[in-house]
């Protein structure tokens, strides 16, 4: 990074990247201009920092860089949005290596591409450690966005995605056990999977189905939706109280067989996985009940009278999961988010 300097990595970063149509104005100018085709977008950031979020010697370059644009597209997604562009500000030492940012850039590329999107541009400057921080853009297409006030007594619990799998692969990293059986978990870890299209799909399908509804939730998709990134009882604990309804999971529709033998590898919980550990980016929302799910979608629960979370009718003890400042200081102390 010293020897080549931020102009020329700058022009390093973006040669031969293909813009996707809703960025207008990419890298080049003071700033990027991003269509709003409905005089709305949706908008998040997040941010990774060495050694607590990721660790180089359990990641690659493009495994941090892909990890780094999930985490966003998928809030974007949780809300309703098709995610549209992103911006990246990157702070990194001067000795970092050229072959280091090529990967990052090229992960959060393929990334950006598997969401619909593409990086409009962002920000170099020298740092420390090695931090990444992200800003998404998302389109609503007209449609109100999904928030996590909506559910209603009655409704049906459903997850897209797998839960339990990034716990699972932090815990595999950790753990002394020689096993060809973990790198599935340690993969999930390194780089987790929205399923986007479970979501952009079902929200298509509502649009179809109401192309005359003015910009409110018609009924045919979810009537509230988040991500799963901080563990599916913080989570789901989430839209209970901005709801003002109770969830109650059931834990044999929750269960994950190549979890649990994973588990029992390493001697640990499956079930504790899946409702406390985060950051796989599954979707989970509550849906009308009685009707017909989306392709991709599971049921696990239901909405009842009241409020929290239980899980068959208890309410779970213990850590409900991840809290930024109450978690370890490293990601040698504990895991890293």
């Amino acid at each position: 990074m010293r020897e080549l300097g931020e102009f020329a990595l700058i022009d390093r970063i973006n040669a031969g990247r293909v813009q996707t149509e809703d960025v207008l104005l990419g890298p080049g100018d003071d700033a990027a201009v991003v269509a709003a085709p409905d005089g709305r977008f949706v908008v998040t950031t997040d941010m990774l920092v060495q050694d607590r979020h990721f660790r180089l010697d359990w990641s690659s370059p493009e495994d941090i860089g892909r990890k780094a644009i999930a985490q966003n597209a998928a809030d974007v997604v949780a809300m309703g949005a098709a995610p549209t562009a992103f911006v990246v500000a990157l702070g990194c030492p001067a000795d970092t290596p050229l072959e280091l940012v090529d990967g990052l850039t090229d992960g959060m590329w393929a990334e950006a591409a598997r969401a619909g999107a593409s990086i409009a541009g962002g920000d170099l400057v020298r740092s420390r450690d090695l931090v990444i921080s992200v800003t998404a853009f998302g389109d609503l297409g007209g449609r109100a966005p999904s928030t996590r006030a909506g559910a209603r007594v009655g409704d049906t619990v459903a997850v897209a995605g797998r839960l339990g799998w990034s716990a699972a692969g932090l815990a595999a990293f950790t753990a002394d056990v020689a096993s060809a059986d973990l790198a599935e978990a340690r993969a999930a870890h390194r780089v987790p999977q929205p399923p986007y299209a479970a979501v952009l799909d079902a929200l298509d399908r509502e649009a179809v189905d109401r192309p005359d509804v003015p910009p409110v939730r018609s009924g045919a998709g979810p009537h509230a939706l988040t991500d799963v990134s901080d563990g599916l009882l913080a989570d789901l604990g989430h839209i209970a109280v901005a709801s003002g309804v109770a969830i109650d999971l059931d834990s044999a529709r929750l269960r994950d067989p190549a979890l649990e033998r994973i588990a029992a590898l390493l001697d640990a919980d499956a079930a504790q996985w899946i409702l406390t550990g985060g950051e796989d980016h599954a979707f989970v929302g509550t849906w009308a009940p009685g009707r017909d799910l989306p392709a991709g979608w599971v049921v696990i629960g239901r909405v009842v009278a009241g409020h929290g979370v239980t899980v068959d009718g208890v309410a779970p003890t213990g850590d409900g999961g991840w809290e930024s400042f109450r978690g370890a200081e490293s990601a040698s102390e504990g895991e890293p988010r």
